[in-house]
């Protein structure tokens, strides 16, 4: 009965439907049935969808309570279902202007796979000089993760702004999913094996298409060309993968970007009062970074130190900060606020090791006198060299 099912002749509203053939999948899928066995059923009933579709019945579903991880798992159907499925496939979002983000983004896509296609022409020669130069393509791939964080904290933020929340954390899971993959596959090159490699690859075409052909569209109807603007203007800070840096964005006047705060006169504090320009030098002269999220849990502002620990853009101010962080880690960040907001903790320290920093994070709750939770606060700064501090160093000790 099920070979005769055409979603465009159902009685019931079509968007329902297919809502609960979604929900069916996805139970097939966390049973243990392969992506083989369920994308004949998930081709007769999305044999032509949009984009805006997927979005909106990944949407519904975590709306419904169902886990992000869940709908995760729909992301290899997808992929499999919708080269040549999907509406927008014959009218994709194109520009020939460089400098642009979507040029950007097709060309570090068709840089990937053109690196793809060498990594597989290497694949199956066991040669010691063979397996080192699939080894350093490998390492190669890794750096895509430049690539992905401009997708994470540029691309998302703006969908986000305007309601698109589930494709961006759905995309974010898969994405880390293959940022390990990759490691792992990096690990067996060691010990002469090429699998994971392979399969990461399938996997890394797979997002390329994604990105191409479900993410671009939902953008280019949403976002305007000021914010096309602020997002080439803050790309280098994540680096490019694979190409060289395109061309500037062409600048033209215009209004400040949504979420940029403008200021005139000075800042009347209970000890002082600074103007617009003294108060954001003092922040970018500290040897600190801070992060100001408020008691909405948005991120309102950042400092812009010469040397970050990590990337900040005016994309992420207005978001949601659980949003700003990985699937995986979510959890953690909004445990804390929680702690903070039940008064239950004032602050909470981490510290991790990148190369040669040791980078202190510190979160601290933020209260008015009264004591009403105001936002949070974070710092991050490298300590590394505070711990080779020893004896002392007076103010007239000479350097």
């Amino acid at each position: 009965m099920s070979a005769h099912i055409n979603n465009r002749e159902q009685p019931q509203d079509p968007q329902s439907f297919r809502k609960e053939k979604l929900k069916e999948i996805i139970a097939r899928l966390h049973e243990g049935h392969t992506v083989e066995q369920v994308k004949g059923e998930f081709e007769k009933v999305f044999g032509e969808v949009s984009a805006e579709e997927i979005s909106q019945a990944e949407q519904a579903l975590i709306n419904e309570g169902m886990q992000v991880e869940e709908v995760q798992k729909l992301c290899d159907v997808h992929a499999e279902v919708f080269k040549g499925s999907i509406t927008q496939i014959h009218q994709q979002p194109t520009t020939t202007r460089p400098g642009h983000p979507i040029h950007t983004l097709k060309a570090t896509n068709n840089a990937l796979r053109a690196l793809i296609a060498q990594i597989r022409g290497l694949i199956g020669k066991a040669d010691g000089a063979s397996i080192e130069a699939l080894r350093q393509k490998a390492l190669k791939l890794a750096e895509i993760d430049s690539h992905y964080k401009i997708k994470e904290n540029l691309l998302f933020p703006y969908m986000e702004k305007y309601g698109v929340t589930a494709p961006p954390k759905v995309m974010w899971g898969v994405d880390d999913e293959i940022r390990a993959e990759i490691k792992d596959a990096i690990a067996d090159i060691a010990h002469g094996k090429a699998e994971k490699l392979e399969a990461v690859t399938i996997r890394l075409e797979d997002m390329a298409f994604k990105e191409e052909h479900i993410l671009l569209p939902i953008l280019v109807e949403k976002l305007h060309e000021d914010e096309w603007q602020q997002i080439a203007q803050d790309a280098p800070e994540f680096g490019f993968f694979l190409i060289d840096p395109p061309p500037a964005f062409p600048l033209h006047d215009r209004t400040p970007a949504r979420g940029e705060a403008q200021a005139e006169g000075r800042f009347t504090l209970p000890t002082g009062s600074f103007n617009a320009e003294e108060l954001t030098a003092i922040f970018n002269t500290l040897p600190l970074d801070i992060t100001f999220v408020d008691a909405d849990d948005r991120v309102r502002f950042f400092s812009q130190t010469a040397d970050r620990a990590f990337p900040r853009t005016v994309s992420v101010l207005g978001r949601n900060v659980s949003n700003c962080h990985p699937p995986a880690s979510v959890h953690i960040v909004e445990s804390i606020v929680n702690d903070f907001k039940s008064g239950k903790k004032d602050h909470e320290d981490f510290w991790i090791g990148m190369g040669e920093r040791l980078i202190h994070i510190r979160y601290f709750a933020l209260r008015s006198p009264e004591g009403k939770y105001l936002g949070v606060v974070e710092t991050t700064q490298d300590i590394a060299p505070l711990k080779g501090i020893t004896g002392e160093k007076r103010l007239l000790s000479e350097s």
